[in-house]
Order: C-alpha cells, then sequence, then structure tokens
C-alpha cells in the first residue's frame, strides 16, 4: 500500500480508530501509540496481499495489538515483597546482551538522526518528553492531524531501520 493511501487513511479513520481504542484500553495515551502501531503495521503489510475494507483491516490490526497489549501486561513481574526478594534470580542481561543493546541503541539514534527535522522534534516531544499530540501541535504551531502523520512517517522509519540490523 502506498504512503499517500494509507495517509488518506489515516485522515479518514484515524479518530475514528483511536476513540475505539481508547474505549477499549481506558487510557487516552496507549491508544494514541496504538493507533500509530496500527498504521505502521499496514504500511509494512504485504503489498501483493489486496485489502479489500481497509477500514477492516486496521480495526483487525488495532483488535490484535489491545489483545497483544493485555497480554504484555500480564507477563510483566509482579513486585517482589521484602520476605521474599532473596529467591528471585539474578535478571540482569550478560555482557553479550548488554552490547547487543548498545549497539541497539546506537542504531537507533542514528536512525533518529536521520529523520526530516520535524519528524525527529515529534517524536522526540512525545516519546522523551511525553508531551501528548495535542501537546505537541500547540507547541509546534501545527495541526494534532499533521502531528499524528509525522509520528507515524517516524515509526515506520526507525522500525525499518532496527529492522535491517536483525
Amino acid at each position: 500500500m502506498r504512503n499517500s493511501d494509507v495517509q488518506d487513511l489515516y485522515l479518514q479513520y484515524g479518530q475514528e480508530l483511536q476513540g475505539y481504542l481508547t474505549r477499549r484500553l481506558s487510557c487516552v495515551e496507549t491508544a494514541a501509540d496504538l493507533t500509530q502501531e496500527a498504521f505502521v503495521r499496514l504500511i509494512g503489510a504485504d503489498p501483493s496481499r489486496a485489502v479489500e475494507s481497509p477500514r477492516a483491516y486496521l480495526y483487525r490490526i488495532a483488535s490484535n495489538l489491545v489483545t497483544d497489549h493485555y497480554r504484555d501486561q500480564k507477563k510483566r513481574p509482579q513486585p517482589v515483597t521484602a520476605d521474599r526478594s532473596d529467591a528471585v534470580a539474578d535478571r540482569r542481561p550478560g555482557q553479550e546482551r548488554t552490547l547487543l543493546a548498545k549497539d541497539q541503541v546506537g542504531h537507533l539514534e542514528r536512525a533518529i538522526e536521520g529523520l526530516p527535522r520535524r519528524q525527529r522534534e515529534v517524536l522526540l516531544l512525545h516519546k522523551f518528553e511525553g508531551m501528548s499530540y495535542g501537546e505537541i501541535a500547540l507547541r509546534l504551531g501545527i495541526s494534532k492531524n499533521t502531528v499524528m502523520v509525522h509520528m507515524m512517517r517516524a515509526l515506520a522509519h526507525c522500525r525499518d531501520s532496527l529492522s535491517d540490523i536483525a
């Protein structure tokens, strides 16, 4: 699917899909992130496979993302009480894993540096400064939809850059 088609779909269904996800998750920020991820996955979909109903396909992706989100929540470790702390194994990563992680971080930093200026600003403000899309729009003097499009493109770029090293 061409990026222009995805952008049109985003403008047409983005807010609707985010509303659906907000109702399912009861968290506006998580819903915004999963909305972006749904469109990133749409961009990465197999181009040889025709999508008859893009709206239905987006909702299927979003539903799967909600399932994955809740599954990930269950996998998070529960806090250890003081009397059980001695029974917990050392979970620190080994040297090899630490080096691989540092390499991935370096690759991600280069990918972020390679983004167009506005996409980089939006990504950094949202992911590292914790600003909402509305706050970013006000700060940069652009529309919230434009912020979402910049974010979608920046995430797709970073994901593609990281998949190159995998």
